[in-house]
Protein backbone atom coordinates (compact mmCIF):
# COMPACT_ATOMS: atom_id res chain seq x y z
CA UNK A 1 0.00 0.00 0.00
CA UNK A 2 2.70 2.28 1.00
CA UNK A 3 4.50 2.35 -2.64
CA UNK A 4 1.39 3.13 -4.16
CA UNK A 5 0.66 6.08 -2.28
CA UNK A 6 2.89 9.03 -3.39
CA UNK A 7 2.68 9.94 -6.85
CA UNK A 8 -0.44 12.50 -6.34
CA UNK A 9 -0.58 13.72 -2.78
CA UNK A 10 1.98 16.64 -3.99
CA UNK A 11 0.46 16.50 -7.34
CA UNK A 12 -3.28 17.60 -5.96
CA UNK A 13 -1.13 20.98 -4.55
CA UNK A 14 -2.69 23.81 -3.53
CA UNK A 15 -1.28 22.60 0.03
CA UNK A 16 -3.98 20.31 -0.52
CA UNK A 17 -4.53 16.47 -0.72
CA UNK A 18 -3.24 13.75 -0.13
CA UNK A 19 -2.90 9.79 -1.33
CA UNK A 20 -4.55 8.44 -4.46
CA UNK A 21 -2.70 7.39 -7.21
CA UNK A 22 -0.16 5.16 -7.96
CA UNK A 23 3.30 5.96 -9.40
CA UNK A 24 7.33 4.51 -8.67
CA UNK A 25 8.55 6.79 -6.37
CA UNK A 26 8.66 6.05 -2.43
CA UNK A 27 5.21 6.42 -0.67
CA UNK A 28 4.56 9.63 1.36
CA UNK A 29 2.25 9.53 4.72
CA UNK A 30 -1.39 9.67 4.37
CA UNK A 31 -3.07 12.50 6.60
CA UNK A 32 -4.88 10.41 9.48
CA UNK A 33 -2.51 7.57 10.60
CA UNK A 34 -2.82 4.49 9.16
CA UNK A 35 -2.44 1.45 11.87
CA UNK A 36 -1.73 -1.98 9.71
CA UNK A 37 -2.68 -4.59 11.77
CA UNK A 38 -0.21 -6.60 13.65
CA UNK A 39 -2.76 -9.65 13.00
CA UNK A 40 -4.93 -10.44 10.15
CA UNK A 41 -7.46 -13.27 9.75
CA UNK A 42 -8.78 -14.92 6.25
CA UNK A 43 -12.48 -14.47 5.80
CA UNK A 44 -14.35 -16.68 8.04
CA UNK A 45 -17.56 -18.24 6.72
CA UNK A 46 -20.54 -16.64 7.26
CA UNK A 47 -23.59 -17.91 9.26
CA UNK A 48 -27.00 -17.33 8.16
CA UNK A 49 -27.51 -15.17 10.57
CA UNK A 50 -24.11 -12.89 11.12
CA UNK A 51 -23.68 -9.26 9.62
CA UNK A 52 -22.82 -10.53 6.23
CA UNK A 53 -26.34 -11.31 5.73
CA UNK A 54 -27.51 -8.11 7.77
CA UNK A 55 -25.92 -6.05 4.90
CA UNK A 56 -26.83 -8.21 1.86
CA UNK A 57 -30.69 -7.50 3.04
CA UNK A 58 -30.11 -3.60 2.95
CA UNK A 59 -31.48 -2.35 -0.42
CA UNK A 60 -29.18 -0.89 -2.69
CA UNK A 61 -26.24 -2.87 -1.22
CA UNK A 62 -24.30 -5.49 -2.41
CA UNK A 63 -21.31 -7.55 -0.74
CA UNK A 64 -19.02 -7.82 -3.26
CA UNK A 65 -16.07 -9.80 -0.84
CA UNK A 66 -15.02 -10.43 2.75
CA UNK A 67 -11.11 -9.21 3.23
CA UNK A 68 -8.56 -10.53 6.03
CA UNK A 69 -9.36 -8.01 8.55
CA UNK A 70 -7.39 -7.03 11.65
CA UNK A 71 -8.26 -8.87 14.86
CA UNK A 72 -11.33 -8.72 16.11
CA UNK A 73 -12.37 -6.86 12.83
CA UNK A 74 -14.26 -8.30 9.78
CA UNK A 75 -13.96 -6.40 6.31
CA UNK A 76 -16.16 -6.50 3.65
CA UNK A 77 -16.07 -4.66 0.28
CA UNK A 78 -19.13 -3.67 -0.80
CA UNK A 79 -21.06 -1.77 -3.87
CA UNK A 80 -24.02 0.74 -2.64
CA UNK A 81 -26.58 2.29 -5.91
CA UNK A 82 -26.46 5.43 -5.84
CA UNK A 83 -28.68 8.11 -8.57
CA UNK A 84 -25.89 9.94 -10.64
CA UNK A 85 -27.88 13.07 -10.06
CA UNK A 86 -29.41 13.17 -6.79
CA UNK A 87 -32.05 15.91 -8.15
CA UNK A 88 -33.08 13.46 -10.75
CA UNK A 89 -32.69 10.02 -9.12
CA UNK A 90 -34.79 8.24 -12.33
CA UNK A 91 -31.74 9.71 -15.05
CA UNK A 92 -29.45 6.81 -13.94
CA UNK A 93 -27.07 5.28 -11.22
CA UNK A 94 -23.69 3.43 -10.78
CA UNK A 95 -22.15 1.66 -8.34
CA UNK A 96 -20.26 3.69 -5.35
CA UNK A 97 -17.45 1.36 -3.65
CA UNK A 98 -17.40 0.76 0.14
CA UNK A 99 -14.98 -0.71 2.63
CA UNK A 100 -16.38 -1.76 5.71
CA UNK A 101 -14.30 -2.78 8.94
CA UNK A 102 -16.89 -4.96 11.31
CA UNK A 103 -16.19 -4.37 14.87
CA UNK A 104 -20.05 -4.67 16.42
CA UNK A 105 -23.13 -2.84 15.80
CA UNK A 106 -23.11 -1.86 18.89
CA UNK A 107 -19.72 0.13 18.86
CA UNK A 108 -19.53 3.63 17.09
CA UNK A 109 -18.97 3.75 13.04
CA UNK A 110 -16.61 6.10 11.80
CA UNK A 111 -17.30 7.43 8.20
CA UNK A 112 -13.74 7.73 6.15
CA UNK A 113 -14.31 10.47 3.48
CA UNK A 114 -10.73 9.60 1.77
CA UNK A 115 -11.76 11.89 -1.48
CA UNK A 116 -10.55 9.64 -4.18
CA UNK A 117 -10.55 5.95 -5.10
CA UNK A 118 -10.27 2.89 -2.83
CA UNK A 119 -8.01 0.92 -4.79
CA UNK A 120 -4.84 1.39 -2.81
CA UNK A 121 -6.19 1.65 0.47
CA UNK A 122 -5.82 -1.70 2.28
CA UNK A 123 -8.79 -2.90 3.69
CA UNK A 124 -7.40 -3.06 7.05
CA UNK A 125 -6.79 0.13 7.29
CA UNK A 126 -7.62 2.25 10.38
CA UNK A 127 -8.45 5.75 10.83
CA UNK A 128 -7.33 7.73 14.03
CA UNK A 129 -10.57 8.03 15.26
CA UNK A 130 -11.56 4.32 14.45
CA UNK A 131 -8.29 3.25 16.49
CA UNK A 132 -9.80 5.71 19.89
CA UNK A 133 -13.21 4.84 19.48
CA UNK A 134 -12.65 0.85 18.74
CA UNK A 135 -15.12 1.54 16.25
CA UNK A 136 -16.64 -0.21 12.77
CA UNK A 137 -15.61 2.20 9.83
CA UNK A 138 -16.98 2.87 6.75
CA UNK A 139 -14.42 4.05 3.93
CA UNK A 140 -16.39 5.56 0.89
CA UNK A 141 -14.95 5.86 -2.86
CA UNK A 142 -15.70 8.84 -3.95
CA UNK A 143 -18.27 9.66 -7.09
CA UNK A 144 -16.19 9.83 -10.44
CA UNK A 145 -13.04 7.85 -8.90
CA UNK A 146 -12.11 4.17 -9.44
CA UNK A 147 -14.94 2.06 -9.70
CA UNK A 148 -17.33 4.60 -8.63
CA UNK A 149 -17.46 5.93 -12.02
CA UNK A 150 -21.00 6.80 -13.98
CA UNK A 151 -20.91 5.44 -17.64
CA UNK A 152 -21.29 7.90 -19.30
CA UNK A 153 -19.72 9.91 -17.68
CA UNK A 154 -21.96 13.50 -17.10
CA UNK A 155 -18.81 15.73 -15.57
CA UNK A 156 -21.48 18.52 -14.55
CA UNK A 157 -22.36 15.58 -11.97
CA UNK A 158 -18.97 15.93 -9.85
CA UNK A 159 -19.68 18.66 -7.24
CA UNK A 160 -19.86 18.78 -3.47
CA UNK A 161 -23.43 18.65 -3.14
CA UNK A 162 -24.03 15.62 -5.27
CA UNK A 163 -21.16 14.07 -3.48
CA UNK A 164 -22.77 15.00 -0.01
CA UNK A 165 -25.93 13.63 -1.10
CA UNK A 166 -23.83 9.82 -1.76
CA UNK A 167 -22.47 9.92 1.72
CA UNK A 168 -25.81 10.98 3.14
CA UNK A 169 -27.74 7.91 1.39
CA UNK A 170 -25.16 5.95 2.63
CA UNK A 171 -24.98 6.46 6.12
CA UNK A 172 -29.18 6.54 6.20
CA UNK A 173 -29.13 2.98 4.95
CA UNK A 174 -25.66 1.71 7.13
CA UNK A 175 -27.84 2.93 10.05
CA UNK A 176 -30.22 0.53 10.08
CA UNK A 177 -27.59 -1.75 11.16
CA UNK A 178 -25.11 0.50 13.07
CA UNK A 179 -27.52 2.32 15.46
CA UNK A 180 -24.55 4.26 17.36
CA UNK A 181 -23.20 7.30 17.13
CA UNK A 182 -21.67 8.24 13.90
CA UNK A 183 -18.59 10.17 13.64
CA UNK A 184 -16.62 11.13 10.21
CA UNK A 185 -13.21 11.81 9.16
CA UNK A 186 -11.15 12.47 6.57
CA UNK A 187 -7.74 14.28 5.54
CA UNK A 188 -6.71 16.96 3.23
CA UNK A 189 -9.25 16.52 -0.03
CA UNK A 190 -11.16 13.92 2.67
CA UNK A 191 -11.32 16.59 4.82
CA UNK A 192 -12.68 19.04 2.67
CA UNK A 193 -15.59 16.24 1.60
CA UNK A 194 -15.85 15.60 5.20
CA UNK A 195 -16.94 18.96 6.05
CA UNK A 196 -18.97 19.42 2.89
CA UNK A 197 -20.99 16.44 4.25
CA UNK A 198 -22.01 18.14 7.34
CA UNK A 199 -22.77 21.71 5.53
CA UNK A 200 -25.71 20.07 3.66
CA UNK A 201 -26.53 17.38 5.89
CA UNK A 202 -25.60 18.65 9.38
CA UNK A 203 -27.04 15.35 11.66
CA UNK A 204 -25.95 12.66 9.86
CA UNK A 205 -23.16 12.36 12.42
CA UNK A 206 -22.72 13.36 15.97
CA UNK A 207 -19.07 15.06 15.25
CA UNK A 208 -16.31 14.79 12.55
CA UNK A 209 -12.66 15.29 12.56
CA UNK A 210 -10.74 17.20 9.65
CA UNK A 211 -7.17 16.55 8.97
CA UNK A 212 -5.45 19.28 7.21
CA UNK A 213 -7.73 20.51 4.73
CA UNK A 214 -8.07 24.28 3.29
CA UNK A 215 -10.32 26.50 3.04
CA UNK A 216 -10.30 28.58 -0.05
CA UNK A 217 -12.92 30.85 0.00
CA UNK A 218 -11.39 33.39 -2.96
CA UNK A 219 -9.53 31.57 -5.53
CA UNK A 220 -8.10 34.69 -6.73
CA UNK A 221 -6.22 35.12 -3.35
CA UNK A 222 -3.36 33.20 -3.10
CA UNK A 223 -1.18 35.69 -1.02
CA UNK A 224 -1.75 33.79 2.16
CA UNK A 225 -0.34 31.07 1.38
CA UNK A 226 2.96 33.21 -0.20
CA UNK A 227 3.34 34.96 3.22
CA UNK A 228 3.34 31.32 4.62
CA UNK A 229 6.19 29.98 2.69
CA UNK A 230 7.75 33.29 3.51
CA UNK A 231 8.30 32.56 6.89
CA UNK A 232 7.75 29.05 7.23
CA UNK A 233 10.99 27.61 8.55
CA UNK A 234 14.13 28.94 9.06
CA UNK A 235 15.82 31.59 7.09
CA UNK A 236 18.36 29.13 5.84
CA UNK A 237 16.08 26.51 4.80
CA UNK A 238 13.99 28.89 2.85
CA UNK A 239 17.47 30.46 1.42
CA UNK A 240 18.93 26.95 0.06
CA UNK A 241 14.97 26.21 -1.15
CA UNK A 242 15.14 29.42 -3.58
CA UNK A 243 18.94 28.54 -4.23
CA UNK A 244 17.49 25.18 -5.41
CA UNK A 245 14.49 26.58 -7.84
CA UNK A 246 16.70 29.14 -9.41
CA UNK A 247 19.89 26.73 -10.22
CA UNK A 248 16.65 23.97 -11.61
CA UNK A 249 15.35 26.47 -13.94
CA UNK A 250 18.56 28.55 -14.48
CA UNK A 251 21.55 26.45 -15.83
CA UNK A 252 20.17 23.10 -15.28
CA UNK A 253 17.14 23.84 -16.95
CA UNK A 254 17.83 22.11 -20.20
CA UNK A 255 19.43 19.17 -18.51
CA UNK A 256 16.99 17.71 -16.37
CA UNK A 257 14.10 18.71 -18.96
CA UNK A 258 15.74 16.06 -21.16
CA UNK A 259 16.53 13.70 -18.21
CA UNK A 260 12.86 13.67 -17.76
CA UNK A 261 11.69 13.11 -21.19
CA UNK A 262 14.39 10.18 -21.77
CA UNK A 263 12.86 8.43 -18.21
CA UNK A 264 9.32 8.82 -20.15
CA UNK A 265 10.08 8.24 -22.99
CA UNK A 266 12.16 4.22 -21.77
CA UNK A 267 8.92 4.27 -19.87
CA UNK A 268 6.64 4.45 -22.39
CA UNK A 269 4.97 7.78 -20.76
CA UNK A 270 4.05 10.90 -22.36
CA UNK A 271 2.92 14.35 -21.48
CA UNK A 272 0.35 15.27 -23.90
CA UNK A 273 -1.91 16.73 -20.78
CA UNK A 274 0.56 19.39 -19.19
CA UNK A 275 2.47 19.52 -23.17
CA UNK A 276 5.92 19.07 -22.32
CA UNK A 277 8.66 17.80 -19.67
CA UNK A 278 9.58 21.20 -19.58
CA UNK A 279 6.51 22.12 -19.05
CA UNK A 280 6.06 19.77 -16.07
CA UNK A 281 10.02 21.07 -14.64
CA UNK A 282 8.33 24.67 -14.58
CA UNK A 283 5.20 23.61 -13.06
CA UNK A 284 6.88 21.26 -10.08
CA UNK A 285 10.01 23.78 -9.41
CA UNK A 286 7.37 26.52 -9.05
CA UNK A 287 5.43 24.56 -6.65
CA UNK A 288 8.77 22.68 -4.98
CA UNK A 289 8.27 25.28 -1.51
CA UNK A 290 4.67 24.02 -1.06
CA UNK A 291 5.59 20.09 -1.51
CA UNK A 292 8.58 20.51 0.30
CA UNK A 293 7.09 21.52 3.50
CA UNK A 294 3.71 19.84 3.01
CA UNK A 295 6.01 16.65 3.54
CA UNK A 296 9.36 18.16 5.48
CA UNK A 297 10.78 16.60 8.64
CA UNK A 298 13.44 17.80 10.86
CA UNK A 299 16.25 16.52 8.07
CA UNK A 300 14.25 17.85 4.85
CA UNK A 301 16.69 20.90 4.86
CA UNK A 302 19.55 19.17 5.49
CA UNK A 303 19.00 17.29 2.69
CA UNK A 304 18.54 20.18 -0.16
CA UNK A 305 21.17 19.65 -2.30
CA UNK A 306 23.89 23.29 -2.97
CA UNK A 307 22.91 24.48 -6.37
CA UNK A 308 26.59 22.94 -7.55
CA UNK A 309 25.85 18.93 -6.58
CA UNK A 310 25.89 16.72 -9.29
CA UNK A 311 22.95 16.50 -12.43
CA UNK A 312 22.46 13.26 -10.03
CA UNK A 313 22.08 14.30 -7.16
CA UNK A 314 19.70 17.42 -8.01
CA UNK A 315 17.53 14.96 -9.97
CA UNK A 316 17.02 12.77 -7.67
CA UNK A 317 16.77 14.81 -4.55
CA UNK A 318 13.61 16.58 -7.40
CA UNK A 319 11.86 13.44 -8.17
CA UNK A 320 12.01 12.45 -4.31
CA UNK A 321 10.44 15.71 -3.33
CA UNK A 322 8.14 15.78 -6.38
CA UNK A 323 6.82 12.82 -7.57
CA UNK A 324 7.51 13.49 -11.30
CA UNK A 325 6.31 10.60 -12.73
CA UNK A 326 2.42 11.52 -11.52
CA UNK A 327 2.39 14.63 -13.89
CA UNK A 328 2.45 11.73 -17.03
CA UNK A 329 -0.54 11.01 -18.60
CA UNK A 330 -0.39 7.45 -17.41
CA UNK A 331 -0.95 8.88 -13.71
CA UNK A 332 -3.01 12.12 -14.44
CA UNK A 333 -5.89 10.23 -16.42
CA UNK A 334 -7.31 7.97 -13.35
CA UNK A 335 -7.39 11.03 -11.37
CA UNK A 336 -8.97 13.99 -13.58
CA UNK A 337 -11.85 14.34 -11.48
CA UNK A 338 -9.20 15.59 -8.84
CA UNK A 339 -8.28 18.40 -11.39
CA UNK A 340 -12.01 18.66 -12.17
CA UNK A 341 -13.02 19.55 -8.54
CA UNK A 342 -10.20 21.96 -7.79
CA UNK A 343 -10.95 23.97 -11.15
CA UNK A 344 -15.00 24.02 -10.92
CA UNK A 345 -15.21 24.44 -6.89
CA UNK A 346 -12.57 23.76 -4.79
CA UNK A 347 -10.16 26.28 -6.04
CA UNK A 348 -6.36 25.87 -6.55
CA UNK A 349 -3.10 28.05 -4.92
CA UNK A 350 -1.58 29.98 -8.05
CA UNK A 351 1.74 30.90 -6.28
CA UNK A 352 3.95 34.11 -6.81
CA UNK A 353 7.45 33.32 -7.64
CA UNK A 354 9.08 36.78 -7.79
CA UNK A 355 12.82 35.01 -7.16
CA UNK A 356 12.10 33.36 -10.06
CA UNK A 357 11.50 36.20 -12.56
CA UNK A 358 13.27 35.82 -16.01
CA UNK A 359 13.37 32.49 -15.81
CA UNK A 360 9.67 31.33 -16.56
CA UNK A 361 8.73 30.35 -19.78
CA UNK A 362 4.76 29.23 -19.38
CA UNK A 363 2.56 31.92 -17.93
CA UNK A 364 -0.77 30.12 -16.51
CA UNK A 365 1.34 27.00 -15.98
CA UNK A 366 -0.38 26.21 -12.36
CA UNK A 367 -4.10 26.69 -13.80
CA UNK A 368 -6.38 23.49 -13.37
CA UNK A 369 -7.17 23.98 -16.80
CA UNK A 370 -3.81 22.12 -18.02
CA UNK A 371 -4.51 19.05 -15.75
CA UNK A 372 -7.95 17.92 -17.31
CA UNK A 373 -8.24 17.09 -21.19
CA UNK A 374 -9.95 20.05 -23.19
CA UNK A 375 -12.69 18.09 -24.27
CA UNK A 376 -14.35 18.46 -20.60
CA UNK A 377 -15.57 21.27 -20.02
CA UNK A 378 -15.15 23.41 -16.62
CA UNK A 379 -15.98 26.61 -15.04
CA UNK A 380 -14.98 27.93 -11.97
CA UNK A 381 -17.87 28.19 -9.55
CA UNK A 382 -16.95 31.33 -7.32
CA UNK A 383 -19.72 31.52 -4.79
CA UNK A 384 -19.51 27.53 -3.66
CA UNK A 385 -16.54 27.81 -0.88
CA UNK A 386 -17.70 31.15 0.81
CA UNK A 387 -21.15 29.01 1.42
CA UNK A 388 -18.94 26.23 2.91
CA UNK A 389 -16.90 28.50 5.17
CA UNK A 390 -19.99 30.57 6.77
CA UNK A 391 -22.09 27.88 7.40
CA UNK A 392 -18.84 26.68 9.31
CA UNK A 393 -18.18 29.83 11.42
CA UNK A 394 -22.19 30.54 11.47
CA UNK A 395 -23.98 27.24 12.25
CA UNK A 396 -20.98 24.18 12.86
CA UNK A 397 -20.57 22.27 15.36
CA UNK A 398 -19.43 19.16 16.55
CA UNK A 399 -16.10 20.12 14.49
CA UNK A 400 -12.22 19.46 15.43
CA UNK A 401 -10.11 20.66 12.65
CA UNK A 402 -6.42 19.78 13.04
CA UNK A 403 -3.49 21.46 11.56
CA UNK A 404 0.41 20.50 11.31
CA UNK A 405 2.12 23.69 12.08
CA UNK A 406 4.36 23.64 9.09
CA UNK A 407 1.56 22.11 6.74
CA UNK A 408 0.76 25.14 3.98
CA UNK A 409 -2.35 24.04 3.91
CA UNK A 410 -2.49 25.76 7.41
CA UNK A 411 -2.04 29.32 5.65
CA UNK A 412 -5.82 29.30 4.41
CA UNK A 413 -7.60 27.42 7.52
CA UNK A 414 -11.02 26.43 8.69
CA UNK A 415 -12.19 29.04 11.28
CA UNK A 416 -14.63 28.53 13.85
CA UNK A 417 -16.85 31.83 14.49
CA UNK A 418 -19.81 33.49 16.56
CA UNK A 419 -22.21 30.52 15.89
CA UNK A 420 -19.58 27.69 15.92
CA UNK A 421 -20.49 25.28 18.58
CA UNK A 422 -18.20 22.89 20.14
CA UNK A 423 -16.40 23.20 17.03
CA UNK A 424 -12.04 23.50 17.60
CA UNK A 425 -9.05 24.29 15.68
CA UNK A 426 -5.85 22.77 16.78
CA UNK A 427 -2.06 23.08 15.53
CA UNK A 428 0.12 20.25 16.23
CA UNK A 429 3.55 21.77 16.62
CA UNK A 430 6.01 21.36 14.03
CA UNK A 431 3.94 18.97 12.09
CA UNK A 432 3.49 18.66 8.65
CA UNK A 433 0.48 17.59 6.63
CA UNK A 434 -0.16 14.54 7.50
CA UNK A 435 -0.57 15.28 11.21
CA UNK A 436 -2.99 13.66 13.86
CA UNK A 437 -4.58 14.22 16.87
CA UNK A 438 -1.51 12.18 18.57
CA UNK A 439 1.03 15.11 17.58
CA UNK A 440 -0.51 17.71 19.42
CA UNK A 441 0.21 19.37 22.45
CA UNK A 442 -0.85 17.04 25.50
CA UNK A 443 -3.25 19.70 26.40
CA UNK A 444 -5.00 20.08 23.54
CA UNK A 445 -4.48 16.12 22.82
CA UNK A 446 -6.63 15.50 25.97
CA UNK A 447 -9.12 18.15 24.83
CA UNK A 448 -9.53 16.95 21.46
CA UNK A 449 -10.09 12.90 22.70
CA UNK A 450 -11.88 13.69 25.40
CA UNK A 451 -14.33 15.53 22.90
CA UNK A 452 -14.14 13.34 20.02
CA UNK A 453 -15.02 10.56 23.29
CA UNK A 454 -18.26 12.25 24.11
CA UNK A 455 -19.86 12.88 20.64
CA UNK A 456 -19.89 9.07 20.32
CA UNK A 457 -20.64 8.67 23.82
CA UNK A 458 -17.91 6.64 24.43
CA UNK A 459 -16.82 6.80 28.48
CA UNK A 460 -13.19 5.46 28.16
CA UNK A 461 -10.89 4.14 25.49
CA UNK A 462 -10.71 0.91 24.20
CA UNK A 463 -8.86 -1.56 26.02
Amino acid sequence: MTKTRRALAPLLLTGLLAAGLAAPPAAAARPGPVHPAAETHPPSRPAADDIRARLAAVPGLRVIKENPAPAGYRSFTLDYRQPVDHRHPHRGTFAQRLLLLHRSTTRPTVLHLGGYGLEHQDPGYRTEPTVLLDANQVSVEHRYFGTSTPRPTDWSKLDIRQAAADHHRIVQALKKIYRAAWISTGGSKGGMATVYHRRFHPHDVAGSVVYSAPDNTDDRDDTAVDRFLERVGTPRCRAALTAVQREMLGPRRTELAGRLARWAAGQGHTFHTLGSADRVLELTVLQLPMLFWMHADTASCDRIPEPSASGDVLYDWWTATVPVPGYTDHYLAPVTASYYQLGTQLGFVDLAAPHLAGLLRHPGIQSMRNYVPRRIPMHFAPGVMPDIDRWVRHHGSELLFVYGENDPTRAEPFRTGPGSRDAHVYVAPGANHATTLARLAPRDRARATAALRRWAAVDTPPA
